[in-house]
């Protein structure tokens, strides 16, 4: 008898054990999301500091070194000009990066917005929203940009301007939608029959649970916010020279691509790799709240 008391004891013993570690390693971040985590934060920590990083003047350029392969002077090459190609690529970063966050929180607070007064309200500001919002999804969104930065002039703020309101339409539909299966559940419903006044009702009861959805949305918007900043700079409609953007730097360099590849791949792939990590954490936040949908 006290052998088999022991050996239960055991078995519980070890099989708590087991579990734990099961548990643990299945809280360990991917090795996919860790290097995407490592790679913004660098990429934003070396954006942020660039001035106190000690690194080349980004707009002066040696006329002895133009295109010149990546060496221990300069990391990454230079361009047409002798410009330092790591140097432009770090403060390219700001501009991608400020276009990025602003053009998304544009279109996620004004979008967000209306699609939840849409949604909750329904009938005629339903049809006023949402009709707004369909005009607006009539023009290719680059074309919109395009004219909108034409109008107003190359700069970051127009960008970021012209950009958010391209992404105000599909914010306003994934607000409207989630508002619309949510204002007849029970907790609003519950908070109607009690008399919140529609501001509660809105900002404590409906938002929160909007959130998840624009936020997923939102992480992924921020790579598409980049490659519209590009497709604008390599148009020559970003920030004005020599201010650097990354689609800007392709554009200037493309005649060289036979010459000197470096100059071109090297902007191409930092935009590609920034990116990529960006929609592999929007991925990653995406399966999170539908994990936590689903617990509720």
């Amino acid at each position: 008898m006290p052998g088999s008391i022991h050996g239960c004891v055991l078995a519980a013993i070890t099989e708590e054990l087991v579990g734990g570690a099961r548990a643990r390693a299945s809280r360990r971040v991917p090795i996919g999301l860790a290097l995407a985590l490592a790679w913004l934060l660098g990429l934003v920590t070396v954006a942020a500091l660039a001035n106190v990083l000690g690194l080349q003047n980004p707009d002066e350029g040696d006329l002895l070194a133009p295109l010149a392969l990546p060496s221990a002077e300069h990391w990454l090459g230079t361009d047409s000009l002798g410009r330092d190609t790591f140097a432009r690529l770090i403060y390219g970063a700001r501009v991608s990066l400020a276009v990025a966050i602003g053009s998304v929180t544009i279109g996620l607070s004004i979008g967000g917005a209306l699609g939840l007064f849409a949604g909750y309200f329904g009938t005629w500001a339903d049809r006023l929203i949402m009709g707004v919002m369909t005009v607006l999804l009539c023009f290719p969104g680059i074309i919109l940009a395009i004219a909108l930065v034409a109008s107003l002039g190359p700069s970051v703020t127009n960008v970021t301007l012209a950009i958010g309101v391209i992404f105000i339409p599909a914010f306003s539909r994934i607000a409207r939608a989630n508002t619309l299966s949510l204002r007849s559940r029970e907790f609003v419903l519950a908070a109607q029959s009690l008399g919140a006044r529609l501001p509660r009702i809105l900002t404590r009861e409906i938002l929160p649970n909007l959130i998840p959805a624009l936020l997923s949305y939102a992480v992924v918007m921020l790579g598409v916010a980049i490659l519209a900043e590009a497709a604008l700079g390599f148009l020559g409609l970003s920030v004005r020279p020599p201010q650097p953007s990354w689609g800007g730097m392709i554009a200037t360099e493309r005649a060289n691509l036979v010459e000197a590849p470096h100059a071109v791949f090297v902007p191409s792939a930092i935009m590609f790799l920034t990116v990529l990590s960006i929609n592999w954490i929007g991925e990653s936040v995406r399966r999170l709240f539908d994990i936590r949908a689903q617990s509720l």
